[in-house]
Parts: structure tokens; sequence; C-alpha cells
């Protein structure tokens, strides 16, 4: 029997294969820790510039823990010691939309606001552990994974986070 040949992330093919798979989820990922789109952007195509220029002392199999170290890393010395603010994009309604009173819509609408202020007013492990749960539909064990916690560490920050929105909007 005969083992795979070590596939080395220096070779371009296999460096795509990397960036096509992790920087969508990466991005996503610092995106939820900062709150803007094009810092976000810019930290990942960091951790991809610093991965190539490592490339040789990368293992492939490294290579995405190696990305969401180097991000995480970044996004820490920019950020320093200011708190951030998740700031999402307003929604826009489908004009299509005539089954519903208007009424609903405003409740609707208020009900959105209310969602966004209690999200981004959560504090920024649980909001982020909240967002890639629910947003990216990401697992207890590759949430672990991404922000280098334990599953249960995971848990406990979903748990108050769930409990935190609960008592800010309500049982609905």
């Amino acid at each position: 029997m005969s083992k795979d040949p070590i596939k080395s992330v220096c070779e371009q093919k296999n460096f795509e294969s990397l960036f096509n798979q992790h920087s969508q989820t990466l991005r996503n990922y610092i995106y939820y820790k900062c709150g803007d789109t094009q810092q976000a952007e810019d930290i990942v195509q960091e951790a991809y510039i610093k991965l190539w220029d490592n490339c040789a002392k990368v293992f492939f199999e490294k290579a995405k823990s190696f990305l969401y170290t180097v991000a995480n890393n970044r996004f820490l010395n920019e950020v320093a010691h200011k708190k951030v603010v998740l700031q999402h994009q307003k929604r826009s309604i489908a004009p299509d939309r005539t089954n519903e009173t208007p009424q609903f819509i405003l409740e609707e609408e208020e009900f959105y606001t209310k969602l966004k202020k209690a999200i981004a007013d959560l504090p920024e492990k649980q909001r982020e552990v909240f967002l890639l749960s629910r947003i990216d539909k990401k697992k207890y064990a590759e949430i672990a994974e991404i922000t280098g916690i334990s599953v249960k560490a995971v848990e406990k920050r979903m748990s108050k986070a769930l409990l935190t929105l609960r008592d800010k909007i309500g049982n609905i």
C-alpha cells in the first residue's frame, strides 16, 4: 500500500483549492468580529498572502488553521482596544408583498431593527458564536475549531447569547 503524496501549499492548484474552500467562511468570520466588510476582505487577503509567503513551511492539512490564526491575529492587532459594533445592511422589502397589512410590515421592520440591535449589543464572543452558528450554519465542533475554544465553551456562549436575546426581544 502506498501513501498519498503530501500535498504542497506552494502548488498553485492546491493553493487555489484552499482559497476556494475557505475564503468566504474566513471572510464571514472576520466580518462578524469587526462589522466592516472591507476590513474583513483586507484581512483575509493578507492571511492568504502570508500563507503564500510561508507555503513551504505550512502543511496542507494545517493550512486552514494557519489562515484562521493569522486572520484572527491580524484583526486583534488592528483593533487593539477599540469596541466594535456590528453593522447590518438595510434589508429591502420585496415590492411584491401584497398579502400583508401595513401594520404587519411595520411590526416586522420594528422586530428586525430590535433583533439587529440585540445581536449587535451581544458581547463580541457570544455574537461571534451566534452568527457562525445561525448565519453560516456551522456546527459547534467547527465553531470550536475556528475560534480555538472547546465545544463546551461554544455551547455556553451560544446558551448565554440566546438567553440575552430572549430577554431583550421576548419570547416570540
